[in-house]
């Protein structure tokens, strides 16, 4: 839902994009170890059984390569999501550098607080406080204005508390992942209840999936003629399309057409699209972070009001799927800095 919601790359980013484009391009079996970032242990083991199987020809698990889709969340499973959702974070300041056009909103939440820097009162607005500020602040431009609004701000923001680029906050071990499976042959999905506009923004450079790879929440767009004449797309300000929850295993439906075999999330949010997954016939995957690691990332899971991971967990405990533990599991969890 829209409370989830919550580039331009540096050399460092193109460089690190790169050598993942690179490592695509490298067949598996050339690689001595795909996962580096990865501890060794029964984690990295299930995911690298897996893809063995499913792409072994002439074996019983065999899956055609136009079968093996693979969908990934985007928040808390590709890149970090506190101390809140990164895409909140640009609303929240979206509202403040708007401000001045709308003197009224001094006196009316709840604009008042996020004017104030009062975030306990923020968030006490609950959702319909939330998704007013992601409405205001993604709506009455074209999407061309939005996708520079965004990519402006990614390359001038940084992190409240980690002082980096937010397109730095991605998780090293997942852009290693992403990258083996499609070097044997997965198409590579987002799967988010992120706006869809805006993780299109830096997808591509960020985790090497193209827009047309990324769903996600939308809001509705409207076509029209500009003052020259020419056609653009404006984005209005009612919703769309929710891509989370029971929405996620619904929008994958609508927009890539194929159940996926491969699926990894991090929270409750997380958990239908799991569930679809495997529920479908032949093998299947389904994984979750669970972050554990409080000194390198964060750690929390079933009281968060941020990435809250309960349910889920205990289905993930339940049937079988793979826990991954951020602390143990991961070797680094950010990109090496420049």
């Amino acid at each position: 839902m829209f409370t989830r919601l919550f580039t331009r790359p540096s050399i460092r980013r193109l460089l690190v994009a790169g050598s993942f484009f690179l490592a695509a391009a490298v067949p598996a079996s050339a690689q001595s170890d795909p996962l580096p970032s990865w501890n060794d242990g029964p984690t990295k083991t299930s995911i690298l059984d897996f893809v063995a199987k499913v792409t072994k020809e002439g074996g019983p698990d065999f899956v055609a390569p136009e079968k093996r889709i693979a969908t990934f969340d985007n928040d808390g499973t590709l890149w970090a999501e506190q101390p809140l959702y990164f895409q909140l974070i640009y609303a929240l300041e979206e509202v403040k550098r708007l401000a001045p056009q709308h003197p009224e909103w001094a006196k009316k939440e709840p604009f008042q607080s996020v004017l104030a820097g009062d975030m306990k009162k923020v968030m006490a607005s609950g959702k319909k406080g939330l998704e007013e500020i992601v409405a205001i602040s993604h709506s009455g431009m074209t999407t061309d204005a939005f996708n520079k609004t965004v990519a402006d701000w990614l390359a001038t923001a940084r992190h409240p508390t980690k002082k980096v680029p937010y397109t730095q906050m991605v998780y090293q071990p997942q852009l290693e992942l992403l990258a083996y499976l499609r070097a044997t042959g997965f198409k590579t999905f987002i799967a988010s209840g992120g706006g869809v506009e805006f993780m299109r923004v830096f997808a591509e450079s960020s985790y090497g999936i193209p827009p047309e790879q990324v769903v996600g929440s939308s809001g509705v767009v409207k076509f029209q003629k500009g003052d020259d004449g020419k056609p653009e797309l404006v984005k209005e300000m009612k919703i769309d399309f929710i891509d989370d929850g029971p929405g996620k295993p619904v929008g994958i439906n609508r927009f890539i057409g194929r159940r996926p075999i491969f699926a990894f999330g991090n929270s409750d949010g997380d958990q239908q699209m799991l569930e679809w997954t495997m529920a479908g016939e032949g093998p299947r995957f389904a994984a979750l972070v669970h972050h554990t690691d409080a000194v390198r990332e964060w750690a929390y899971d079933r009281k968060s009001l941020i990435g809250k991971l309960d349910k889920a967990w205990d289905e993930a405990a339940a049937k079988g799927w793979t826990i991954v533990d951020m602390k143990s599991d991961w070797k680094v969890i950010f990109p090496p800095a420049n």
